[in-house]
């Protein structure tokens, strides 16, 4: 049976329902809210029946809607023959108790809904413990909240992942579980941390892409690899028009118009109220962003939300730690929107591409290696004397210590830039190489 589908061989029948409190700590109208709230439930497999808005001063501690509300609610699921209400915010475990109660249907919340999907989309070791740690620190203090729609119901979006048996244990072993996994991952980020030296010490660059789900940031990697010359069809990512398409980060290799060699990294797509649980358990994941040389923020400019878009990123990013960065804008599927208000609003570098037609990609190319940060090295050369003229393209990089003019040529010690380095490797006295610090 389908993991979308419940016992009666259908689609699980949802309500999608918000408060509207006005814009106060965040810039996310609750249209767009909704309307994304909506297209999450699809992605976990349901089919949105309807959309509740009320407006309210503030949530309602008892019921999120107030108790009229939820009767008003429940009769209209009744009507419409619902099987779930999904709810756009994180709800306290009381209040789930308590509008399973009212309304006599499984309810959900937005947290639950996208640590759902992710349960169904990981296929990595590692990206299924992240998510059902997630889960288990999102569950465990709901634990009473989720008993009766898990013990009623059995199955379907919001009980995927750890399952009913591990809910039901004790918090006890709820927490040495958390334990486990903590320790499990702690093991799977040193190999990670390894193989990501290895990729630094190569002094190979790294190119992350990160941007809103959907905006077609695995496009663009398919399409950028294809200018590396041992690229086959077998290394593209997997691609598909749908939230949370992409979840394991994925490394493949691109070479830049210059000849130099570098890496690109996909990583999970964000959303708007992305799960505080999710984003620490990923937290080892999207660290590949922070050891990254450059960000390509990929948006999808024929998204009618795409400031919210760009601020959610923008915020993750703030969160991680990595607006210090070069950052280009690459503005995505502009062969379906010309969108050259938004070209001139952007203060960061930027592009308009289109990944899927491959328009501008030669140029995001150029962008790319010109927005590398050079790391510079101090080798000593042994110039031949009949190669004297290659000093002035040594003096031109970061600066020479000291010249001295020996029997068998000139011996040159400078802090030279790494394509300057690979130029004139045959040079380099041998054991006189070291990076420095500083990047220009």
């Amino acid at each position: 049976m389908d993991l979308f589908e419940n016992k009666e061989n259908h689609r699980e029948r949802v309500l999608v329902v918000g408060v509207d409190v006005g814009i106060r700590k965040s810039d996310i109208d609750i249209e767009s809210s909704m309307k994304e709230l909506e297209e999450l439930a699809e992605a976990a497999g349901a089919e949105v029946i309807g959309s509740v808005v009320q407006k309210r001063e503030r949530i309602d501690a008892v019921f999120y809607v107030g108790k009229g509300k939820a009767e008003e609610i429940r009769n209209a699921a009744e009507e419409l023959d619902v099987d779930t209400v999904i709810f756009n915010n994180e709800l306290s475990g009381a209040q789930i108790r308590n509008l399973e109660k009212a309304m006599d249907r499984k309810i959900l919340d937005r947290t639950s809904l996208i640590l759902d999907i992710f349960a169904n989309r990981a296929a990595s070791r590692e990206g299924k413990l992240q998510v059902e740690l997630a889960q288990l620190k999102y569950r465990l203090p709901r634990l009473v909240g989720f008993s009766n729609h898990l013990s009623r119901l059995g199955g379907g979006i919001g009980t995927r992942g750890p399952g009913e048996q591990k809910l039901e244990i004790d918090r006890r072993h709820i927490l040495g579980r958390i334990h486990d996994i903590e320790k499990q991952i702690r093991e799977l980020e040193k190999v990670r941390s390894m193989k990501r030296k290895q990729r630094i010490e190569s002094n190979t660059p790294i190119v992350a892409i990160v941007g809103y789900t959907n905006a077609g940031k695995s496009t663009l990697l398919n399409s950028l690899i294809k200018s590396d010359e041992d690229y086959g069809p077998e290394k593209d990512v997997f691609v598909k028009d749908m939230l949370f398409a992409t979840l394991e980060t994925s490394l493949r290799k691109g070479t830049l118009p210059g000849g130099r060699e570098f890496i690109l990294t996909d990583t999970v797509g964000f959303v708007s109220k992305l799960p505080t649980k999710l984003v620490e358990a990923f937290k080892g994941t999207l660290e590949e962003v922070k050891y990254a040389d450059v960000l390509l923020h990929v948006l999808d400019i024929t998204n009618e939300d795409l400031e919210l878009q760009m601020k959610t990123t923008m915020d993750i990013l703030r969160d991680l730690d990595c607006l210090d960065k070069p950052i280009i804008t690459v503005l995505n599927k502009c062969d379906k929107n010309e969108g050259y208000e938004l070209m001139y609003s952007i203060d960061d570098p930027k592009i308009m591409i289109s990944a899927k037609t491959g328009y501008n990609l030669d140029k995001l190319l150029e962008m790319i290696e010109e927005h590398i940060p050079e790391k510079y090295h101090r080798i000593k050369f042994l110039l031949p004397y009949d190669e004297s003229g290659l000093m002035s393209i040594i003096f031109g990089d970061k600066g020479v210590e000291s010249i001295e003019y020996k029997q068998e040529g000139i011996e040159i010690l400078a802090s030279v830039s790494e394509k300057t380095k690979s130029k004139y490797r045959k040079y380099v006295i041998e054991g006189m190489e070291e990076e420095v610090e500083e990047e220009f």
